[in-house]
């Protein structure tokens, strides 16, 4: 059973990290740069992706592209939350973090084992408490629902539009 549970893992939330890749890799490169929001939106998936993929210590995080905390009146406009990232980072810096952040979901969901998916994921500040697995599929939900914002934003702006991914590509 475990290893279904795994594959499934594996198979869903590869296939959410991919549509993240794709809507990234389609923005047009003036929209890149003009529409901050996009970048905003695309950054903040993957850098929590990235830390609650950081199991079972989310303490143990470094950022692979840096961030800074903000103060809630110094957030940037289109900026999720208060880890605001250093600098505009281009497409080709963040599709690196994506293959970057699709590794780390491959090692950490092959290496699960029955006792790895009920430690619990808590974070530093205590606001955060939930088994691996449960925290995995938190991060799943997070990252798909950003994508499709990606989505939307590529079709009101230009029209474009992603085909639906499956699964994973091997």
């Amino acid at each position: 059973m475990l290893e279904t549970i795994k594959e499934s893992i594996w198979q869903q939330f590869g296939a959410g990290i991919n549509t993240l890749g794709n809507a990234i890799e389609r923005c047009p490169e003036d929209l890149w740069e003009s529409k901050k929001r996009f970048f905003y939106i695309g950054y903040h998936a993957l850098i929590l992706a990235d830390y609650y993929l950081t199991i079972p210590a989310p303490e143990e995080f470094h950022a692979v592209l840096p961030f800074s905390f903000t103060e809630p009146d110094e957030i940037p406009d289109g900026a999720l939350g208060d880890m605001v990232p250093d600098k505009h980072y281009t497409q080709a810096e963040m599709l690196t973090y994506v293959e970057e952040v699709r590794a780390k979901l491959s090692e950490v969901v092959f290496g699960l084992t029955e006792e790895k998916l009920s430690e619990r994921w808590v974070e530093p500040s205590g606001d955060m408490n939930y088994s691996v697995l449960e925290i995995l599929l938190y991060n799943l939900r997070h990252v798909q629902h950003h994508a499709a914002q990606l989505n939307l934003l590529l079709r009101q702006e230009r029209n474009l539009r992603s085909e639906w991914i499956f699964r994973v590509d091997e």
